[in-house]
């Protein structure tokens, strides 16, 4: 399958068209073979037709609006868009006004001439790392189909549609791990920018001290230019990889690789550290001792709990037999909250931040498994304790990343036939075009 880079080629070259690209994808969105009806909540063939057929006029007239134009995309249900409910993969807001203006990050891609094929499933207000979506059904992960795996979530569709050729890109949101963890589970790259950077302005909240916006694709290049137009960059371009000879990645000592990781991911993470030493770079071991105060700073209930009830807590006293009850359970932590505990619980992040930052100042970026565990079964998940082991699981690694505040990618590093394995390369705050950078490098090493 092409990648957008790919794509734009051959609409500059004339070799394909904006229409030819969006019906190919909107088939596969249709096939009844296919987790189309599962990876998507809305899909908008008329208005992706009528868009497509624009483009190619504007192109044909040489006025396309960027070199993109007409390439077809998906965006997660919590996107807004002028004219659609946003229901954040629920049912609890069905019934509630449409949106009054399409999210910035949204019309940014619009004005590039992508074009928007409809709205990707994820889970329940973005509140879980599994993908699971009891409403609107869990789209499998690409891998072991037949058995039916966890497509990782909380951008479970994106990751789906992106893996299946629905769309060159899906736009995901990240609060603790939700672009990276369906991006590792379905073999593709996902991005999680320094928050900042990215508006998240008409896209419903999980927690707005973690919230991120970013993209899943087919490659390094594909996020770094659906990023830089998200980001309102000038000229996007795809990042020139760094030379790997000499290229830091500090591998962390401790929680990321000694806990609970299965056999076929310490294999694979194992084997891509010899790849990447044989290609050039340094790979050194470091202790960074506050990861492991951080879930005590979370202890009370976190970010995530305590901003997710306070902006749910009137939709819970008015329907909460509406809400997936796991999902309910993750909200309702935050009820118990108190001030003290959320002073605190902020002044213990900007401490650890503070700590960690000269320890990773050294490496190019930090290097790890994106998640300890192939895709789980769905059906694993049916029992609640699976559910919240497997989930906290999912999200240990990437979490970090979103608390430190720092940009972050995954990029799979399995071999054909293999399960799917993400790796996780980290960056410092504000370090987004540096990282793309080096995950290029990394990007190329390990197909070569």
């Amino acid at each position: 399958m092409r990648t957008i880079v790919e794509a734009a080629a051959a609409l500059a070259a004339g070799h394909t068209s904006a229409a030819a690209l969006t019906e190919a994808s909107l088939a596969r969105i249709a096939d009844p073979a296919g987790e189309g009806a599962r990876a998507f909540t809305a899909v908008h063939a008329d208005s992706a037709r009528a868009s497509a057929a624009a483009m190619d006029a504007l192109r044909a007239a040489g006025r396309a609006p960027s070199a993109y134009a007409g390439i077809p995309i998906s965006i997660k249900d919590l996107y807004d868009e002028a004219g659609v409910t946003t229901k954040a993969g629920s049912v609890v807001l069905r019934g509630a006004p449409a949106a009054k203006a399409t999210a910035p990050t949204v019309q940014r891609l619009i004005r590039a001439g992508f074009v928007i094929l409809g709205r990707t499933n994820m889970t329940e207000f973005a509140f879980s790392g599994l993908g699971v979506n009891p409403h609107y059904g869990t789209p499998k992960s690409p891998w072991d189909r037949a058995t039916g795996r966890l497509p990782g979530g909380s951008s479970a569709g994106a990751g789906v549609a992106v893996a299946d050729g629905m769309g060159f890109a899906g736009l995901g949101t990240d609060t603790g791990g939700s672009c990276r963890i369906p991006a590792a589970l379905c073999g593709v790259v996902g991005w999680k920018p320094t928050a900042k950077r990215v508006p998240i302005t008409g896209i419903l909240p999980l927690a707005a001290s973690l919230d991120s916006a970013g993209p899943l694709a087919r490659g390094v290049a594909d996020c770094a230019i659906v990023d830089a137009i998200m980001a309102g960059e000038e000229d996007p371009v795809a990042p020139k990889p760094l030379p790997m000879k000499g290229l830091r990645l500090g591998l962390p000592r401790g929680t990321f690789l000694t806990d609970s990781m299965d056999g076929t991911v310490a294999a694979v993470f194992g084997r891509t550290l010899t790849r990447l030493s044989a290609a050039g770079a340094q790979v050194i071991e470091f202790d960074v001792p506050e990861l492991e105060q951080i879930p005590a700073a979370n202890a009370t209930g976190g970010f995530a709990a305590s901003e997710a009830w306070a902006w749910h807590h009137r939709l819970v006293a008015e329907g909460a037999d509406r809400y997936d009850p796991r999902i309910l359970k993750r909200i309702r932590r935050g009820e118990a909250m108190s001030a003290a505990d959320y002073v605190n619980l902020v002044a213990e992040r900007a401490r650890i931040i503070a700590a960690v930052a000269p320890r990773t100042a050294p490496f190019d970026a930090v290097i790890c498994p994106t998640v300890p565990l192939v895709p789980p079964a769905i059906a694993e998940v049916a029992d609640e304790a699976e559910y919240n082991r497997i989930n906290m699981l999912l999200l240990r690694n990437t979490s970090v990343g979103n608390f430190l505040d720092r940009c972050s990618i995954s990029l799979p590093c399995q071999v054909a036939g293999e399960a799917p394995v993400g790796l996780m390369l980290t960056g410092p705050h504000m370090g987004d075009a540096r990282l793309f950078q080096v995950a290029a490098a990394v990007e190329a090493a390990l197909a070569a």
